[in-house]
């Protein structure tokens, strides 16, 4: 607890309730990104981005890219085929997403 740390809490708009919180224990500057088909990107100071179901916050899959993390998630689609992807340390990373 004396590190820094972070969480990507997702909240109902209708209540204002929260409805999950997913800890991350790194501190983010990151922009966060909902895709229409509920996943949820994230990531952190430590260089890990992970990919998180936006309707329970549970971790799909995680992956250190090796630089901080300062910049947002972006997606996009090319010929019906949806990628994600980020800038960390000097590098931008993409990754194809699962139909």
């Amino acid at each position: 607890d004396a590190a820094a740390h972070s969480a990507v809490v997702a909240i109902s708009p209708e209540t204002g309730t929260k409805k999950w919180r997913f800890p991350m224990y790194d501190v983010t500057r990151s922009g966060i990104l909902t895709t229409a088909s509920d996943l949820v990107f994230a990531g952190g100071s430590e260089g890990y981005f992970q990919a998180l179901d936006a309707r329970s916050g549970t971790l799909l899959w995680k992956v250190n890219l090796g630089g901080d993390i300062v910049a947002g998630p972006i997606a996009y689609q090319i010929d019906g085929k949806e990628y994600v992807s980020i800038a960390a340390g000097n590098s931008l990373f993409v990754f194809a997403l699962r139909d």
